[in-house]
């Protein structure tokens, strides 16, 4: 399966929040929305970082409760990886198991064009296994 495919299925546009954003304000979408990461993006295109949840426990465990009052831009994550939504599923679910991260943007052209999830990942390849188990059955019972 592709990543264009999961994308499909998603709502379309990628929740951003400029680099000037508090942490306080992210936590606010991150609970409102119930998602783990957003986006940090001047443009809403461009990706400058991402802001997990994770990044966000480790800035409060540094810094204590000020740390809401921080840009995101000061903790959020900079070196991002994306994909393609050509590349193949399999292979996105290695990197973000391998690389011990949960999310990815979707990037055409440097363009952000989607932003998926390891469950977004996981949900499509257990689709894409019950198609074949039931693919497999009709054979085997002569459907």
């Amino acid at each position: 399966m592709l990543v264009s495919q999961i994308l499909k299925n998603k709502a379309a546009g990628v929740l951003t929040v400029p680099p000037g954003a508090t942490l306080k304000e992210v936590v606010d979408i991150l609970t409102n929305k119930r998602i783990g990461a957003i986006v940090v993006s001047a443009t809403g295109k461009d990706v400058k970082g991402i802001v997990s949840e994770r990044d966000i426990v480790r800035e409060l465990c540094r810094s204590g409760a000020g740390a809401l009052e921080e840009k995101v831009e000061k903790v959020m994550t900079r070196a991002v990886l994306g994909c393609a939504p050509t590349d193949n599923t399999d292979s996105v679910l290695e990197t973000m198991t391998s690389r011990r991260f949960r999310h990815m943007p979707v990037m055409e052209n440097n363009d952000m064009v989607g932003f998926i999830s390891i469950g977004d990942v996981v949900a499509a390849r257990l689709s894409e296994l019950q198609m074949e188990k039931d693919a497999l059955t009709g054979m085997i019972m002569g459907n």
